[in-house]
């Protein structure tokens, strides 16, 4: 099965993704860690206004395999979450980069990315290629 790595992301170790345009980051999970979770049953987010710290739990994420801590991939303040993949996790599943995000958050600190993995780097990384 191939799974899609959108080239305008960047990649962690621990499976989120991240889209920045300007001072703003979307966050969510790759479709690596959707294919690995199975079906997801359950997101648990921060609040608007909550700060994240890069490399650590921002919240959860439970699939019928398993529960899983979120990392940040970046340092921020909350400004949106979307309230949709709490009510309906399962969108996360079919649409992890249009539909399925699940932060978006104002930066401090976009070089806070060095480190990350294009797309490429990633697919290499996770299919072993």
């Amino acid at each position: 099965m191939s799974l899609e790595y959108p080239d305008n992301l960047r990649y962690t170790d621990s499976h989120e993704y991240v889209e920045l345009t300007a001072d703003t980051a979307t966050v969510g999970v790759s479709a690596f860690a959707v294919d690995q979770l199975g079906d997801i049953v359950f997101v648990d987010l921060p609040e608007v206004g909550d700060t994240i710290v890069k490399g650590s739990a921002f919240g959860t994420i439970e699939s019928v395999k398993a529960v899983e801590d979120l990392k940040a991939p970046i340092s921020g303040t909350v400004t949106k979450r979307n309230d949709a993949a709490i009510d309906a996790p399962e969108i996360i599943s079919t649409d992890p980069y249009t539909t399925g995000w699940l932060l978006e958050v104002q930066v401090a600190d976009p070089n806070q990315l060095d480190g990350t993995f294009s797309a490429a780097e990633y697919r290499a990384k996770v299919e072993g290629a």
